[in-house]
């Protein structure tokens, strides 16, 4: 049955009375706004003359009007940042995300608290969000990694960033830090194979791998490497390597002595490559001795070295081959290149004037040695004996006294002061103290056996 229409009119009359009354005035819903507006500008207002409490106080007022407002939970987050209210930042920067999550910054203050109480694993969960608004943040994912110790992570990440944006100096010393140890230099040199394959124009990837080697004394793999790049870079100073070897294999010296010189001039090159090279032309010269020059010139690369006395090193080459004269030359050298004394050259130097019989030189040498160095009993040896060769055996005699009495759980050295005091007291005519001295020194010399 149909109802009379002035019925309807009458039900809609209601309804839409009924609508009006559980509906707000629009008068208070601006007073609302109005007021939410003045706490939010008020709590901005506090943070920025650093009036942290009063601007959550404002904040806290704000909310009542906006709950579950992002921007709120937000500026909530970084006063409690700037009270180091930590716990309290993070969660409402958190709550700002979960309201918001594709807002970058409510993720970045998640983060800026993971870095100020240093929570690393919390930190790498956060960065991950922020890694799919911009890649960039993967700089940050390795600097977590390596904090955390993950370093194969670390590694991988490295190598993808050092491919995408070319390498920085900050990730070359995360990766130098990782391959100090050594399960992961493997795995790096599987990766610098697979590069110098894909890239074989890339320069650096060999340099690298050569690194490796010859860092894990794997030298004959290294030249291998240097031999790859000398073919795929003909022009690079590593190639020159390959180069020297070749031309001293053809005995071609003035070419061998170029690549030598651009290789040791070189920045780029490894100093144990360095050092090799020298010792192969140390060898080549000594069979060439009209290369003698040059092997000087060769040294002097090595003059601000600190790892390796190159000069020392060549002396006692040349002292192990009885050249003297040489040797000589090269412990010279190396004491007059050094603001300060080198102890142990300067017996070298003793020793091979001693056996190049230059005794006068040795007694100037070692008196002055003895003088800068009073309890070194090798410098009273050197002069006492060096006098009794020029048979001043009371000088010998009064130095050797001297000297014993800084001889300490040193029977060799023990036996050649018994053995020198024998020889002064016999130039002095004192044949009892002669014996008694020798008698020593063969008592010592039974005892060490």
């Amino acid at each position: 049955m149909k109802r009379p229409f002035y019925m309807i009119l009458f039900l809609v009359l209601q309804c839409n009375s009924a609508l009006l009354w559980a509906q707000t005035e629009p008068e208070e819903i601006k007073l609302d706004t109005d007021q939410f507006q003045e706490f939010f500008y008020e709590s901005l207002l506090q943070k920025g003359i650093e009036n942290y409490d009063k601007a959550i106080v404002a904040l806290d007022k704000a909310d009542k009007f906006k709950p579950n407002n992002a921007t709120v939970n937000y500026e909530l987050g970084k006063n409690y940042l700037a009270l180091k209210d930590y716990k309290n930042a993070y969660n409402y920067f958190e709550n700002a995300a979960k309201i918001d999550p594709k807002n970058k910054w409510f993720w970045v203050g998640m983060y800026d608290v993971t870095y100020e109480t240093k929570n690393f694993d919390q930190g790498i969960a956060v960065i991950n969000k922020l890694i799919e608004f911009d890649n960039k943040y993967k700089e940050d994912l390795a600097s977590l990694y390596m904090a955390t110790k993950q370093l194969e992570k670390a590694l991988v990440l490295i190598q993808e960033l050092d491919d995408t944006y070319g390498k920085s100096d900050r990730r070359e010393l995360f990766k130098s830090q990782i391959l100090s140890n050594g399960k992961f230099q493997n795995v790096e040199i599987k990766n610098l194979v697979s590069l110098i394959e894909k890239y074989p124009s890339e320069e650096a990837n060999y340099i690298s791998l050569i690194f490796l080697y010859s860092k894990n004394n794997e030298e004959v793999k290294a030249f291998d490497i240097v031999k790859k790049l000398e073919k795929a870079i003909p022009n690079s100073e590593w190639a020159q390597v390959t180069l020297f070897k070749n031309y001293l294999d053809a005995n071609n010296g003035p070419k061998a002595i170029s690549a030598m010189n651009t290789v040791l001039a070189s920045s780029k090159i490894d100093s144990k490559i360095k050092h090799r090279i020298l010792n192969e032309f140390l060898i080549f010269s000594e069979k060439n001795p009209q290369y003698s020059s040059d092997l000087e010139k060769a040294v002097g690369y090595f003059d601000n070295d600190k790892s390796v006395e190159v000069r020392v090193e060549i002396g006692k080459y040349f002292h192990s081959k009885k050249q003297f004269d040489k040797a000589i030359k090269y412990y010279e050298k190396s004491i007059s290149d050094k603001s300060e004394e080198s102890v142990q050259t300067n017996f070298l130097l003793l020793q091979a004037l001693s056996e190049n019989k230059q005794f006068d030189v040795v007694v100037k040498k070692a008196v002055v040695m003895v003088e800068t160095f009073p309890t070194q009993p090798q410098f009273y040896y050197y002069a006492g004996m060096a006098y009794n060769q020029l048979k001043e055996f009371k000088k010998a005699k009064d130095l050797l006294e001297m000297g014993m009495d800084y001889v300490v759980e040193n029977k060799e050295l023990e036996i050649n002061f018994n053995i020198q005091l024998g020889e002064a007291y016999s130039g002095l005519g004192d044949s009892k103290k002669k014996e008694l001295f020798f008698s020593k020194a063969n008592q010592l010399l039974k005892e060490k056996k």
